[in-house]
């Protein structure tokens, strides 16, 4: 007799996390304080006009994902590491708090689980330390993993369009999702992904994963549906 909750009787065997605003609220800070930072970088570091940073890094995002995606595909020249240390380094940090409903949840869930986001390891490392969650995440893909070029180049999945070294793989390209279900050995068709962002939802959708939209827009309050996995895994 199979156990209930068993890998051979579980619906999904895979929930797959964004991370920033997601397994907390934007209404936190960090996104808005991310922004400004990369502003500042682009004003100090690669001197772009200041009336013009705004809407172009505004822009950048919504066409490559990340604003630094955009601002490599234009041909600047940016340190990966130095990028993230500035734009993560005076983040708000403190305002991230233990979850320990969060945690109790995802420790009693059977289901493999792993973080897809599109900041660096550090930044992800720190988040999840601050929320007591570093423990409740078989794996962490990041910038670093998605952008490991010597798997791209032996996966071939490099289009030809931009020099490997400077390309960025990243939410919400097609290409980004599939390259994750490679690297956690995931089936789309068996895992639920979580996000707050519309975009990712509907690439995640296209991949082929089942998704759920987390988001403090919505009618429920945000911890009502981070706060009940359970229910989500039974609709």
């Amino acid at each position: 007799m199979a156990l209930v909750g068993s890998s051979a009787t579980m619906k999904y065997d895979c929930l797959l996390f964004d991370m920033d605003d997601t397994l907390y609220p934007m209404s936190l800070g960090l996104n808005h304080a991310c922004r400004k930072n990369i502003e500042e970088f682009m004003r100090t570091y690669l001197n772009i006009e200041e009336s013009e940073v705004p809407s172009m890094c505004l822009d950048l995002y919504r066409e490559h994902g990340t604003t630094m995606a955009g601002l490599k595909a234009l041909g600047y020249e940016i340190d990966n590491d130095s990028f993230h240390a500035f734009v993560h380094g005076t983040l708000p940090y403190q305002t991230l708090k233990p979850d320990l409903v969060l945690r109790s949840l995802l420790l009693s869930m059977p289901q493999r689980k792993i973080i897809f986001t599109n900041a660096d390891k550090a930044h992800a490392a720190r988040v999840l330390s601050k929320m007591c969650l570093e423990d409740c995440f078989e794996g962490v893909i990041c910038f670093e993993t998605l952008n490991n070029h010597s798997l791209e180049e032996s996966q071939n999945v490099n289009d030809g369009r931009m020099n490997p070294a400077t390309r960025i793989i990243c939410k919400p390209s097609l290409e980004s999702f599939q390259a994750a279900a490679i690297i956690a050995n995931i089936d789309p068709n068996k895992t639920i992904f979580f996000d707050d962002s519309d975009r990712n939802i509907a690439t995640a959708k296209a991949a082929g994963f089942h998704t759920v939209i987390v988001s403090s827009q919505l009618y429920f309050p945000y911890q009502a549906l981070i706060h009940n996995l359970k229910m989500v895994l039974i609709l």
